[in-house]
């Protein structure tokens, strides 16, 4: 029977551990978004989480003796931490606006605002940290009390138990809970968890009295040697602490490099370490109380602890090439990602859990030390809250000092070394008599260690600049050269050039951006991306006199901005400072950024720099890292948007870049719901195939102006990426708040928040699938004007005149069609780019032999079949006019009165979208559908969507939806995932 209930107990607490977990990273979700996301503010994060945690440890070393009942005490604490809980968002919320409305506003001093954000963030978790700090040495306590007999074992089982569920919960919360709940009632389930365990006590303990106050064994240690003792171990607790927490902050740089910096990668590194305490506790506990020298034991331990640690860096080096052949080999599929994450864990669990697994004994055995030597209960607190010091110490450690200055090899030596002399310590502190032979070899050995490993290993850093978790493959020494490679505070940022010129800029072995450094007209599509983050909104505000620019990349954006002498000021809000000192490689082609008196560089948090400075701009620049990186995503959320839009000057545009590849469509339209919800228009360009460029403000959005175009250097900024003119410009364009509005409502996905962070929660999957949003590129414009037509209008141009780049599939689109106006005028291809396809200068031969030159085709699907294609191919780009020109000289052809009426209602068809004639374009279109049996797949979804479209752009939403149903319900059931389709779909069903 009492063992039934002792094993009751520790199931309890092992859910109090999960659900302990839970706080954890929700506190740190919440805080971050009221502090930031900066190096100090995640210190200081864990800093009110761990002092809570070790006030509370204190309070019960002081007071425990002196209470009765303490699982009636432990029950308590429990229900009031999950009553907290419960209310804990309303709380955050209601707290943080008043403090953004009513008290931010008149601080006046950045230091006061920074100061009172470290206050209230204390405020609002240190009372709830304080009382999960009491529950390890409260229910410890009280088990002692009630199964005295091995209490070795209750110890390890308790620290098992509690460790094992909170390696549970990390993993629930960060791969389950958010994702399906949110934060706000993530929270609030560890609170309901809290609850039930309270209640499950108090029920457990009916008519019990309690166990009477612990009196400390009489030993026959003087108490001036007792004391000495305690210090002792107190000593060892707090510097093992430190210690274990600069291995958890180096190991997960250093698996970073290798798993990625996602939120899921994250929290598989947690659960390993967490895991491996947990285990190490568990073996523990079987054989605590048989020890007959646990101070030796305890040293032993220590110093194979640090060994092992030492021996990571070893296990490190071999990692990459685990992951690449893991990435290769895995199916892109929901089950591939599914062991894609249990690959990962495996891989953290070989570096982490050897030195873990001693780390989990270490707590146990010192509080056992202390016990028997007649430290009484009062020692589980003091040592848990020694413990806890010594992390708090090595978080700050670690993130400020020791990466920084010691680099990853030198800060898990350090961490090793830390270890080592405590348990070299022991040994020489409790060998017996005859055993100073082993101490001296044990010190001997373990000095040589440390001297030798950091001289002999050899990190390398080209591995470690790879991004191996994304392709699987490793940086070639034979055609890349590293020129920068440092760790910093948050991130590791590497600068790679390839044989071919260009040099890249990585932050964990991911690229943010690139610039070609060499001779010659060519250009990264990198630098496409960065231009037009600066040009654009310029271009769209021409009485623009400051600028905040987030995130540093390459320099090129603040580049690009300084290149217009309007501008009076750009601020950069970089995070990482090593990346500041990385992107200076990048001159002469950034210089303006290092030295032109207008640039500033601020090493900041983007949310903390503004809510702190309070400082408004006539336009801000977004551009972060990619949002599966960890913590990015709350930098594409609707409360950053609101948060940016109230430090935008009156007519200021907000300018987001989202990227399109690793990423699935349903994600972006997630980020284009939270920017839609916070402006009153927006406009989209694909700056490439693969990054979108939002421009959001409150006013409307008009036409760029053409005076970008007009100061020397950024005209030449522009050129450099085949950007010339308005025309440009304007084949770029592929959307607006009009365009997207209605197609964004049948998307099911919620804006992404940072109270539901979907983009954290799905990202990392979709760049494992390599999934991809490109179709987002040409939905307006191929193969029908469909932006244009409903509501984006069109550039006043007598001609089209655009300049292909090998980086934006419109502009050579819009170029392709030039060559076939071309072609249709003289009779000659000339493609001197290669940039029509094989398909359409084949349809486009075929369709002028047959109206110049008589030349039939074998059926009348095949010549509609080709008429379509060509169309498809000019429609789009080219004026009504220049259209106009090719469809008249076909049918001015001494053979067009010859072809089938078929062949001539489908010209009938491209007469009217030339002439942008939705009346025309509907009819002409149904006309074909009548009798749609001969029609191709390709053709059929055409003329549906041109009748469609024509239907929709006259207002009449019913006619668009009949001929949905009548032409392509049935035969096109399959094709309504196309956005086009989509789109003209949410014409009809939200105009209804």
């Amino acid at each position: 029977m009492m063992r039934n209930k002792s094993t009751a107990y520790f199931l309890i607490f092992g859910l109090s551990g999960f659900s302990g977990l839970i706080y954890e990273s929700i506190w740190t979700h919440y805080l971050k978004l009221f502090l930031g996301h900066a190096a100090y503010a995640q210190s200081l994060v864990l800093a009110i989480f761990m002092g809570g945690m070790a006030i509370g440890s204190w309070i019960c070393s002081r007071y425990s003796t002196r209470w009765h009942n303490l699982m009636l005490w432990y029950a308590t604490t429990e229900a009031v931490i999950g009553v907290c809980a419960l209310f804990f968002h309303l709380i955050f919320t209601a707290v943080i606006s008043l403090a953004y409305t009513s008290i931010i506003p008149f601080l006046g001093s950045p230091t006061a605002i920074s100061l009172f954000k470290w206050v209230l963030s204390a405020l609002l978790i240190l009372p709830q940290s304080i009382l999960l700090g009491m529950t390890f040495p409260l229910m410890s306590a009280a088990i002692l009390r009630m199964f005295p007999e091995k209490p070795g074992r209750s110890l390890g089982m308790l620290y098992f138990s509690n460790s094992i569920g909170a390696a549970a919960g990390v993993l629930a919360t960060g791969f389950y809970l958010i994702k399906a709940f949110g934060l706000p009632w993530t929270v609030a389930a560890g609170g309901i968890i809290n609850i039930i365990l309270a209640a499950t006590v108090w029920f457990m303990l009916r008519g019990s009295a309690g166990a009477a106050p612990d009196r400390p064994a009489s030993t026959a240690t003087p108490a001036e040697a007792a004391s000495r003792l305690s210090a002792l171990f107190l000593l060892v607790s707090l510097v093992t602490g430190t210690a274990s927490f600069i291995y958890e902050i180096g190991w997960i740089r250093m698996l970073s490099l290798v798993m990625g910096t996602s939120t899921h990668a994250f929290e598989l590194m947690l659960c390993a370490f967490i895991l491996g305490l947990a285990l190490g506790g568990c073996w523990l506990q079987r054989r605590i109380d048989t020890l007959a020298a646990p101070c030796r034991f305890l040293g032993w331990v220590q110093v194979i602890m640090g060994g092992l640690a030492l021996l990571t860096l070893c296990l490190y080096g071999n990692s990459f090439e685990v992951m690449a052949w893991g990435v290769k080999a895995l199916p892109k599929t929901d089950a591939g990602y599914l062991l894609f994450n249990l690959f990962s864990s495996g891989i953290a669990l070989c570096v982490m859990l050897p030195a873990t697994f001693c780390a989990g004994m270490t707590l146990p055995l010192i509080t056992f030390i202390l016990l028997g030597s007649g430290g009484g209960e009062r020692s589980i607190g003091a040592v848990y809250a020694a413990n806890t010091i010594g992390a708090i110490i090595g978080v700050f450690f670690a993130i400020h000092i020791g990466l920084p200055m010691l680099g990853l090899k030198g800060l898990i030596t350090f961490g090793a070394g830390l270890d080592i002399a405590m348990g070299v310590m022991l040994f020489w502190q409790f060998a017996a008599s005859g055993e100073k032979g082993v101490a001296m070899a044990v010190t001997m050995a373990s000095a040589g260690a440390l001297v030798a490993v950091p001289f002999l290993l050899h990190l390398d850093p080209y591995k470690m600049s790879s991004g191996v978790y994304r392709y699987g493959t490793m940086l070639n020494r034979n055609n890349t050269q590293l020129v920068f490679y440092e760790d910093g505070k948050t991130a590791s940022i590497s600068l790679v050039k390839d044989q071919d010129g260009s040099l890249a800029i990585n932050t964990n072995g991911k690229t943010d951006a690139s610039i070609f450094m060499g001779s010659g007209n060519f250009s990264t599509s990198d630098e496409a991306t960065a231009v037009l983050l600066g040009a654009l909104p310029m271009a769209f505000n021409t009485e623009a006199r400051t600028v905040a620019a987030i995130g540093l990349g390459s320099g090129l954006t603040s580049e690009t901005l300084l290149c217009n002498p309007d501008l009076r000021s750009v601020d950069t809000i970089e995070i990482e400072e090593k990346m500041i000192r990385g992107a200076s490689l990048f001159k002469p082609l950034v210089g303006r950024v290092y030295s032109d008196p207008r640039s500033r560089i601020i090493v900041d948090d983007a949310k903390t720099y503004f809510s702190t400075w309070g400082k408004k701009y006539d336009i801000i620049v977004s551009e972060p890292s990619n949002p599966w990186v960890s913590g990015v995503s709350g930098l594409f959320s609707t409360e950053f948007y609101a948060l940016a839009k109230r430090h935008l000057e009156k007519n200021g545009i907000f300018v987001q870049w989202v990227q399109m590849y690793e990423i699935d469509t349903n994600l972006v339209m997630s980020v284009l719901k939270a920017v839609s919800g916070n402006f009153n228009d927006y406009v989209v360009y694909a700056a490439n195939d693969f990054d979108l460029v939002i421009l959001a403000s409150d006013r409307k959005l008009d036409s760029p102006s053409p005076r970008i175009f007009v100061p020397p250097p950024l005209k030449k900024a522009l050129a450099r990426i085949h950007v010339l003119d308005p025309q440009d410009l304007s084949v770029r364009k592929v959307g607006n708040k009009r365009f997207f509005e209605k197609v964004l409502a049948t998307y099911e996905i919620p804006a992404n928040s940072d109270y539901r962070p979907v983009i954290d929660q799905n990202a990392a999957k979709t760049r494992f699938l390599r999934r991809s949003a490109q179709e987002l590129v040409t939905a307006g414009t191929a193969p029908l004007p469909t932006f244009e037509m409903l509501g984006g209008g069109s550039l006043p141009r007598t001609q089209t005149s655009v300049i292909p780049s090998e980086h934006s599939r419109n502009s050579q689109a819009a170029y392709g069609a030039m060559i076939l106006r071309d072609f249709f005028a003289s009779g000659q291809l000339k493609d001197p780019y290669d940039i029509v396809s094989p398909e359409v200068k084949q349809a486009a031969q075929e369709v002028y032999q047959l109206f110049k030159v008589g030349e039939k085709m074998p059926d009348h699907a095949r010549t509609v079949g080709a008429l379509l294609t060509v169309g498809a191919s000019v429609a789009p780009y080219l004026t009504a006019r220049e259209l106009d020109d090719i469809w008249s000289r076909l049918e001015a052809s001494p053979h067009s009165a010859d072809l089938p009426v078929a062949v001539r209602q489908t010209l009938g068809v491209l007469k009217a979208v030339g002439r942008r004639d939705p009346a025309a374009m509907s009819q002409t279109a149904r006309l074909l559908l009548a009798d749609s049996r001969n029609l191709a797949p390709g053709a059929l979804q055409f003329l549906v969507q041109c009748a469609m479209l024509g239907e929709v752009a006259q207002g009449n939403a019913a006619g668009a939806a009949a001929v949905w149903a009548k032409y392509g319900a049935e035969p096109l059931q399959k094709k309504d995932g196309d956005l086009l389709t989509r789109l003209l779909l949410a014409e009809t069903r939200n105009s209804k």
